[in-house]
């Protein structure tokens, strides 16, 4: 990686998009640091660090901990990424979005404008639910600079949570546009890495300067550091492993010229599904609790759902395990039928005139497919399970005092995401080289 960074910074055009991605991302993490009128920011964070619901420390973590500030920035990328789902989801179940998907670059177009439609709307959605659920926290919400008129004070946090969002998103389409990668990855990469720095390099500093040096401190950073390098290099292992399946397509004579007679291989990659099944998981789980803290805060179901069935340390937290576990089976196998599906597979390969060497084709293909898949997606579940726990635990145990800087999502997506990075370089330096040898 640093080789192909290195080579990347030699071609101009290159560098150009790798300096427009950097001003890009600092636009965002600027905004993340933008204060909203009549929000404190403290109880935000003091609510979603004491607070037992995991799905919003998530989201703190991928804004950045602007979640947890409550600044311009706190909704983050989350809504688009909502409705990016949401339309995925809607184009297997819905024959017209289905059709549109398969024009070419005018559906891709069409369905990118309902996409942001879709955004605008979940944004204000969720910034209605920010505001009423955090305003409940005694303090949250101030609305002395609004003449103390409540009503006005939420639409206009409404009004700024929403543009942020939007903000957010339209920097992600620009980096897409005009820089390296995929936008959307590198604003949630930089988020969570800025968390990240924030526990391990600014906290430390801080509370050396405030405290004195601690040796405990300095072996803590240590022990994690040693643990974060192995799960990492574990998780970079399994992420780029794939199953191939050797496809040999037959000699055609067509005309006066020969076609086919070549060998090539289906890929299926053992994290296909990549982070999505661990985001549904934890939205799903955390979903009523969310609900209750929003309508009924002083209900005494809402303390026994988030101290034993959202991620607490009650006398049932074990059902915790347990129900995230069967959530993330049940969205690896639901995600992978999305991605791969091997009727529509086994028909091009025999309209193509090609075939799995001992299968024959068609259906028996088909079947042969389904079945290689399904065992692939189970051992990514298994994965994707004990990368939901192992993580937590191992610095837990370690006793490091960092448990939630790289925990569960957090590694996958930095992983993905710096690895999609690289391969973009890659493939840019690539093109770069062919065009120089057409010239």
């Amino acid at each position: 990686m640093f080789e192909t960074l290195k080579n990347a910074f030699k071609v101009k055009e290159i560098r150009k998009k790798i300096f427009i991605t950097l001003l890009l991302l600092l636009v965002y993490r600027l905004g993340c640091y933008i204060p909203v009128p009549g929000v404190d920011g403290s109880m935000f964070g003091s609510y979603i660090e004491e607070g037992s619901n995991s799905f919003l420390t998530l989201m703190s973590a991928v804004t950045g901990g602007a979640l947890s500030q409550g600044t311009l920035f706190a909704l983050g990328i989350g809504p688009y990424i909502n409705a990016s789902i949401i339309m995925q989801l809607l184009a297997v179940g819905i024959p017209a979005l289905e059709r549109l998907s398969k024009q070419g670059e005018e559906g891709k177009k069409k369905i990118a404008a309902y996409t942001r439609i879709l955004t605008l709307v979940l944004a204000i959605v969720q910034a209605i639910g920010v505001i009423i659920n955090f305003a409940n926290q005694s303090g949250a919400i101030n609305t002395a600079p609004f003449w103390d008129q409540t009503w006005l004070a939420y639409i206009f946090m409404a009004i700024v949570y929403t543009a942020g969002a939007m903000l957010t998103m339209w920097l992600g389409e620009r980096i897409t546009e005009h820089g390296v990668g995929n936008g959307i990855s590198m604003i949630i990469f930089v988020g969570i890495i800025s968390t990240a720095g924030q526990q391990l390099i600014i906290e430390p500093i801080q509370d050396t300067i405030a405290n004195g040096f601690s040796a405990s401190t300095l072996v803590s950073i240590i022990i994690f550091c040693v643990l974060a390098v192995i799960i990492f290099g574990l998780i970079v292992t399994v992420d780029l492993a794939e199953r191939r399946i050797p496809v040999q397509y037959a000699k055609q004579v067509k005309g006066r010229k020969m076609y086919g007679g070549q060998s090539t291989v289906i890929p299926i990659k053992i994290s296909g599904s990549g982070v999505m099944p661990l985001i549904f998981a934890f939205a799903i789980i955390s979903l009523p609790d969310l609900i209750m803290g929003l309508f009924a805060p002083n209900w005494s179901g809402y303390e026994w759902y988030s101290n034993n069935i959202s991620g607490g340390q009650g006398p049932w937290a074990w059902a915790y395990i347990i129900v995230l576990c069967l959530l993330i089976f049940a969205f690896s196998f639901f995600y992978a039928q999305i991605q791969f599906n091997p009727e529509d597979i086994s028909k091009s390969i025999q309209q193509n005139g090609g075939f799995i060497p001992g299968i024959r084709p068609g259906k028996p293909t088909a079947d042969y497919l389904k079945k290689i898949s399904n065992r692939i997606t189970l051992f990514g579940a298994i994965f994707l399970s004990l990368v939901a726990f192992i993580p937590s635990l191992a610095f837990s145990f370690a006793g490091t005092g960092f448990v939630n800087v790289f925990s569960t999502t957090g590694i996958l997506i930095v992983v993905s995401v710096a690895l999609e990075f690289d391969k973009q370089l890659q493939s840019k330096l690539m093109m770069k080289n062919y065009k120089g040898f057409l010239k």
